[in-house]
């Protein structure tokens, strides 16, 4: 069952695409997906933020080099960090100490989500990207009630057991009536560094039969890159560049 209760928000944002990153269950990579496809339409020239909804779980700041800042407020309206590249960024994680635990029930977190979007003074954005927590409660409840989302995109990773997750996120768009935009793969294999090889470490993928299942675009398969690793740990992702990435960056913009 879908509560039909939706919090209140306010409509006056100039955000001309606002497109969530999500997965039914966590450390399938979905903040890392954020960040890249973040990274890559600023590269294309558009104007780009990020607003970390996964509160208890907080990674967009370390990701993006900007752990270190903090958000600012006038008392009234919040303020984005911006990152040297120019992506606007907001997390909990910039308001306190990315050491300290987030210990709040499911409602509260959902209201910090709203405030985030209320209260923020964002500016004008050809693309909001929303950072997601793991699975189908209040806050992407929250979200897919009261944001005007123009698409979701579900990440998931090769088990079989994970396309049964991802089915309950595919199942919950469609039933709040929210478009999704594709299924994006991570973890895939790994491409041997003598041979080229794909290796795939979880055996065979289930994400194109998921996609099949629901007539969705399969938008690509990660593989899993220590260089990517080393970066994200830095917080320097802008610094990677794959041609597989190119690719699929390229086909969330023309969706």
């Amino acid at each position: 069952m879908i509560q039909k209760d939706a919090p209140k928000v306010k409509e006056n944002k100039n955000i001309k695409n606002v497109i969530a990153v999500m997965s039914g269950k966590g450390g399938v990579g979905k903040s890392t997906v954020t960040t890249l496809l973040a990274k890559e339409l600023r590269k294309k020239g558009y104007a780009v933020g990020v607003l970390d909804a996964d509160i208890t779980g907080p990674s967009i700041p370390r990701l993006m080099g900007v752990s270190e800042q903090k958000m600012t407020t006038d008392g009234k309206n919040m303020y984005p960090v911006v990152t040297e590249d120019g992506i606007e960024i907001v997390s909990i994680n910039l308001m306190i100490d990315e050491n300290e635990p987030v210990v709040w029930r499911g409602p509260v977190i959902a209201g910090a989500v709203m405030q985030f979007w209320n209260e923020v003074v964002w500016s004008d954005l050809d693309y909001l990207l929303i950072d997601m927590p793991p699975g189908t409660g209040d806050v992407p409840l929250t979200v897919f009630q009261s944001l005007p989302l123009n698409g979701i995109i579900i990440v998931t990773s090769p088990q079989e057991l994970v396309g049964m997750i991802v089915s309950k996120a595919v199942n919950m768009a469609k039933k709040m009536d929210v478009d999704i935009i594709g299924i994006v793969e991570n973890m895939s294999y790994v491409k041997c560094p003598d041979c080229d090889k794909k290796i795939y470490m979880f055996g065979k993928s289930h994400s194109q039969e998921v996609a099949d299942r629901y007539q969705l675009p399969l938008l690509g398969q990660l593989p899993i890159d220590s260089e990517l690793t080393q970066l994200s740990d830095q917080g320097y992702v802008e610094n990677y560049h794959s041609d597989w990435f190119d690719e699929f960056s390229q086909k969330v913009k023309d969706i």
